[in-house]
């Protein structure tokens, strides 16, 4: 079996082939995540005029919802570490006709101006932090008196078995990288207490961490392109050298053992998640 190399860090990750990764399947991912943005962006519609940082925006569907909410009077920017992942973000608002600030940059450092901010939210954007403590702080910094939190994070690899299909299929065919264990990564918010410590930690208040599950789905015949794509098993796919043979083989194993979440022509799972707000 082919054997995995050290992980890149998370600059080199999201500014290599996981950013290229998700521009490619932006339009997968942004229907895939479609049942998020009511929950992020709906009491966003109530305050017009605020102004709002979406932390690891990616390619920018929430920036987009919130916009559409905020009117034009909206006031929405959007940070990722992602180069690749920020230009398609600028494109897409540009084609919208949104006035959206994207910014490349790493929230845990980058110099917010301070209490210049309203609303701070995050879909699957906080947990790949390399000092968590340090960016919630930063954060912090940049919310103004009387601003909120929220910020959606996965839950554990237990909860979310549609996750981690690909790699358990794929184990005895490939050599994948082992997820770390307490560092950035999908997983590294799964403990609600370890995620209520970091904000405590970094001087947030009124915390509340609560569960949420959110319906997913995509399109049946978007599965091959889905894990030939996404996570570990994704990156191992499109590696230089790999025989194609053995290639087609894992993505056929791996392609199969969606088979329990197939529904009709739809693939349907539960995202099992932490609402986390805190002020």
């Amino acid at each position: 079996m082919p054997h995995a190399a050290s992980p890149p860090s998370q600059h080199d990750l999201w500014n290599g082939p996981a950013g290229d990764a998700w521009v490619q399947a932006q339009s997968l991912l942004d229907g895939m995540f479609a049942g998020f943005e009511p929950v992020l962006a709906d009491p966003i519609a109530a305050e017009p005029d605020a102004r709002v940082l979406d932390v690891g925006c990616g390619t920018g569907a929430l920036c987009l919802a919130i916009a559409d909410r905020q009117g034009p009077q909206g006031r929405c920017s959007g940070v990722d570490i992602s180069a690749p992942m920020i230009a398609v973000a600028r494109e897409r608002a540009l084609a919208a006709g949104k006035a959206i600030d994207f910014t490349v940059g790493d929230a845990q450092q980058h110099p917010f101006a301070p209490a210049s901010l309203d609303r701070i939210v995050s879909r699957f954007g906080v947990m790949f932090f390399d000092d968590p403590v340090r960016a919630f702080g930063n954060l912090r910094r940049a919310l103004r008196r009387g601003g909120r939190l929220h910020a959606i994070a996965w839950r554990s690899p237990a909860d979310n078995p549609f996750m981690t299909t690909a790699e358990r299929a794929a184990a005895s065919l490939l050599t994948l990288p082992a997820r770390a264990e307490g560092g950035p990564g999908q997983f590294a918010f799964a403990d609600a207490g370890v995620v209520r410590k970091i904000l405590d930690d970094s001087g947030w208040d009124h915390i509340d961490i609560a569960p949420l599950d959110v319906e997913c789905s995509i399109a049946r015949d978007a599965l091959p392109t889905y894990v030939s794509l996404l996570g570990p098993v994704g990156q191992a796919l499109r590696a230089e050298g790999l025989d194609p043979d053995l290639r087609q083989g894992v993505l056929s194993t791996v392609v199969d053992a969606f088979a329990p979440f197939v529904r009709g022509d739809r693939v349907v799972f539960t995202a099992a998640c932490w609402s986390i707000r805190a002020a």
